[in-house]
This record gives C-alpha cells, structure tokens and sequence, in this order.
C-alpha cells in the first residue's frame, strides 16, 4: 500500500458515495426544491437568515471540521492502518453523512428547530429534557476545552530562560492571523449583506481578506500570555454568540472554509506527487497500551467518521439558513464526506512518519505536529519551502479550533433557551427570564469559565464518549421522525443499536476504571476522578433514557401521524 493508492481508494469511495447513495436518501426522503424553508419563511435576521448555499457551506464545514478529523486517526493510528481506514470510510458514508444529512433534513421539515424540539414531536416532551440538558452539558464540556486549547494555541510565551519568558512565533502568528479574521469577518458581513456583491465578486473579497490576514499575521506575531487569552475568548464567544449570524459566524465561517479546503486540497496534490510509503503496520493488535480496539478506536476517531456535534451544527444553525431543500445533500452529506477525505489525508500522513517511530508511540505524539509535518514534506516535493507550509497548516488547524469554539457556544445557548422554552402565547417570567439569549449565553459561558479555570482536563477523555452518544441520540430522533412521516429509516437502524453498543460500553468501562481509581487514590488525584465519575453516570443515564424512549417509539407499532407530522411531510 502506498499513499496514491490509498487516496484513490478514499476519493473513488466517498465520491461514488455521495453521487449514489446520498441521491438516492434524497429521493427517498423527497427533497423538495420547490419547498419554502424556514429561513425564508421566518427571516428573523439573527438566527434566521436565507444565505448563499456556499456560504453555508463554509459555516457548516468550518463548524463541524475543526482539529477532529486530524486528531483522531492520528491518535487511533496505533491500532494500524487497515482498521482505521475502514471506520473512516464506512463509518464516514454510512453513518455521519446519513446523520448529517437526517438531522439537517427534519429541522429544516420542522422550522428549522433543533433535534430537541424533534424528540419532542415525534419521541415525548420528556425525551426533549432529558437530550436538552444532555447537549447544554456537553456544549459546555466543549466550550471549556477548546477555550482552553485555543488560549494555548494563542499563548505567545513559553518556558523561561534566565527569568525571561521565551517568546514563540509560530503561536503569535497563529493569534494575530484569527484576530485579523475576526474584524476582516465583521467587514465581509456587512459588505455581503449590503453591497449586494455578485457570488464571484464575494469569493475574490473573502480570498483577498484570507491571504490578507496570513500574511499580517506571518510578519506580526500577537505574544499574549495564555491567562490572558482565556479573559479574551470568552470575551468574543459572549458577542458571537448573540450577534446577528450574518455578521460574524457566517463570514467567519466562509472565510475559514478557503483556507480548510484549500489545505485539503494541496495535501491531496502532495499526496499524490511524492507517493508516500504507508510504513504503518496494516494492524497491530487489538488492545494497545491498555485500550481495546472495541470500543475505543471507535470513540476516538470521532469527527472524522461520525460525530454527534455535527447533528448539533446541522440542526441548530446551519438549517437556519438553508434557501433551498436541493442545497441540503452538499452542505450536510458532501461536507461530511469532505470531512472523512481530511481524516484519510491524516492517517496518510502519519503513516509516512512509521518508519521513525513504533505503532505504540504514535498515539502519544502530538496529533497537529505530525499533520503539519507529513504534509510539508509532501509539499517539499514540488519546490515549496517546509518550514512555510508547516508553520501555515499549523495555522489553518488552529483557525479552526477558534471556529467550533462559537459555533458549539451558540448551540448551548440555543439548548438552554429551548429547555425552559413555554409554548404558550404568552410565558410566564421565569420562562420569559431563561429564554432570553443573554442570559441563556452568559449561563452558558459562565460554567465553562469556571470549568476552563478549574480543570476540565479531569473530565476530557470522556468527551470522545459523551460526543459519539449523543450520534447514537440524533439518529433515533431522525428515524423516529422518517417513520413518522412515513419515509424510508430503515437504514439507520444498524447505525443506531452499533452507536449505542459503542458508547455504552466505553462509558461503562470508563466507570469502572473510575470507581477502581477512586479506591486507590485520594487527594487531588480522588477528587478528578470523582468529578468524571459523576459525568460519566450522569451521561450514561441521560444517555439511557432518552435511548430507551426513542428506541421504544421507532420499534414500536406504526401509528397515524400526528398534525405536526403532517405539516412536516
């Protein structure tokens, strides 16, 4: 195996993918172009706005990709090649496009209403609580975490030599290149909203905006301490998480996917013009290091086969903004299996470096490191210089942490307002107090702060688990809603009970390795331990409940469908 071959495989599998079997969804589902869509209907101007489909595309894609796809078949790289590469591509077509692809499709069926509101029509309100604490909880598991990964990214000092801090680069490059696409951002908003500017015109501004803000950033690195970071993220996730979407997060988004894409795509001409070797073992055993293949190459590969946030994007704000039913297969569908094909280019890369180091090591590298370098030296191969193109994929895989970072704030808050939303006409004040967005946002924020300042680190190798569950969670309600509204959701059954099988056993094992950590530890080291045991129950049991229900509904006898059905259909 080398890398060409590799690559050929991945483009011939997810192309042919998306051509046949995402058309083939389409058709079943009854995708309608002549079909009014929420953002057309309700063009509110903050949540709700019709927007060009590339443009929301570069929201979603930018959103959903983020570091995961590099990271996770980077770290389950010590299981081998074959293994991950299967889990990608299947996993990626089968599963996270269908999930993708679903959940998009219901909310835009549903005015653009969130998986919550969905289990509420078509599972029970209860079910609607229960999946709504769940996601507030998890958005603010990874509010923290990548608050916290940005803020390091950022840091422009490191270790002190002589008393001095050392200054660093490449990480002040990072930050002064993501504050220069923040305002860059704020400008390609309004001129896009208000100039009126042809499709063509608006690609040439954002393109011209991307190379601007590069290059700024390349020659004038920002030295921030990390502490200080941690005050000014929060600070920007608090105002765009409130703005009207068509200001900041839509542009900003757009802006990042050319940068996304094109990395993409100069990996894949590197790939192909120097030919790795793939040096990686093609399997290595199936427990490594203490972590069995089963269930855990599944969890940590995450993004780039399947990831349950995406359902979260698809649903939350992206549906928001759909003008057309016929755009939702390549935002939804094609931006996942973009995403499986920026997973492949990974395992690629690492591959390349086996020969240096055991399959064993690999997994306790750093994940951004040996992407940037592999595709460097891919590159070097037709004359570009390799400390460049390392230090500008490092910045793109950064720009991008910064990106899911407001999209998942926006969620929570979005889940927050729903879990005490009234339907009546008129709510009451509590209701009326919740639902408002500052406050729901500044919840939020708040308790990832302190999650942030305090050590979330004591709960973050749950998140792998708690993500994937919540896949498993917007699949029923997905296929609760096509039976429903009398669609084709078999499909989606074996994806369903293999994600739950999936989940529920890591969390189970990760308990039980809690519990025996807690019988030998005491101190600082017990009190990390007790904090991720009572989110992992916590999660396991959100996780069950709202399972059960939905399971219970989508095995259940076919009934009449309900009015809500029906306006769906």
């Amino acid at each position: 195996m080398n890398g060409i071959l590799m690559m050929a495989i991945a483009i011939v599998v997810l192309g042919g993918a998306y051509l046949l079997y995402g058309g083939w969804l389409a058709k079943k589902w009854g995708v309608d172009p002549d079909r009014k869509t929420p953002a057309v209907e309700i063009n509110d101007g903050v949540d709700y706005v019709p927007s060009d489909s590339h443009v929301v595309f570069g929201h979603q894609f930018a959103s959903i990709a983020g570091a995961g796809p590099i990271n996770g078949p980077i770290q389950a790289a010590i299981f081998g090649w074959v293994p991950v590469l299967l889990w990608i591509l299947i996993g990626g077509v089968f599963i996270g496009a269908v999930q993708d692809f679903s959940s998009m499709f219901a909310s835009v069926r549903n005015k653009g209403r969130t998986i919550g509101y969905i289990i509420e029509q078509y599972i029970g309100k209860a079910g609607k609580k229960l999946f709504l604490a769940f996601c507030w909880l998890f958005s603010i598991l990874v509010v923290a975490a990548f608050a916290d990964v940005v803020a390091g990214t950022f840091n422009g000092f490191g270790a002190s030599v002589d008393g001095v801090a050392a200054r660093i680069a490449t990480n002040g490059s990072v930050a002064t290149t993501s504050m220069i696409f923040i305002i860059f951002a704020l400008a390609l908003g309004l001129v896009i909203r208000y100039a009126k500017l042809a499709k063509w015109q608006g690609v040439i501004a954002a393109v011209a905006m991307l190379a601007a803000a590069i290059a700024i950033g390349l020659a004038a690195p920002m030295y921030v301490s990390q502490s200080a970071w941690h005050i000014i993220i929060f600070l920007y996730v608090l105002v765009a998480s409130v703005v009207p979407i068509w200001l900041l997060l839509q542009p900003r988004d757009y802006l990042n996917s050319y940068l996304l894409v094109a990395m993409i795509a100069a990996s894949v001409i590197g790939v192909f013009v120097a030919n790795p070797s793939i040096n990686l073992p093609a399997f290595t055993t199936f427990n490594v290091g203490g972590q069995s293949l089963f269930p855990m190459m599944f969890v940590t590969i995450a993004c780039g086969a399947v990831s349950g946030f995406h359902s979260l994007v698809s649903s939350g704000t992206a549906s928001k903004q759909i003008t057309n039913e016929r755009h939702m297969l390549p935002i939804s569908f094609g931006g996942m299996l973009l995403e499986s094909l920026l997973a492949v280019i990974s395992l690629i890369a690492i591959a390349s470096f086996a020969s240096v180091q055991s399959a064993q090591e690999l997994g306790y590298l750093t994940p951004p490191q040996q992407f940037a370098g592999g595709v460097a030296s891919f590159l070097t191969k037709i004359g570009l210089p390799h400390n460049f193109i390392f230090t500008l994929i490092n910045l793109s895989v950064s720009a991008f942490a910064l990106t899911s970072l407001d999209s998942v704030a926006r969620v929570g808050r979005l889940a927050f307002q729903e879990f005490f939303q009234d339907d009546a006409e008129q709510p009451g004040v509590v209701a009326s107090f919740f639902t408002n967005k500052y406050v729901a946002t500044v919840a939020t924020l708040l308790f990832a702060y302190l999650l942030a300042k305090a050590g979330y680190t004591a709960i973050w190798p749950l998140f792998g688990s708690a993500n994937q569950l919540l896949s498993a969670l917007a699949l029923i309600a997905c296929a609760v809603f096509l039976k429903k509204t009398e669609r084709m959701y078999r499909n989606m059954i074996i994806p369903i009970f293999f994600m739950i099988a999936v989940t529920f056993t890591a969390l189970i094992i990760k308990i039980v390795q809690l519990i025996q950590a807690l019988a030998q530890h005491t101190g600082a080291s017990a009190f990390g331990n007790g904090l991720q045991l009572v989110f992992a129950v916590l999660v396991l049991g959100l996780g069950v409940c709202v399972a059960g229900q939905g399971v219970k509904m989508l095995l259940g006898r076919k009934t009449e469908r309900s009015a809500s059905a029906g306006t769906a259909a």
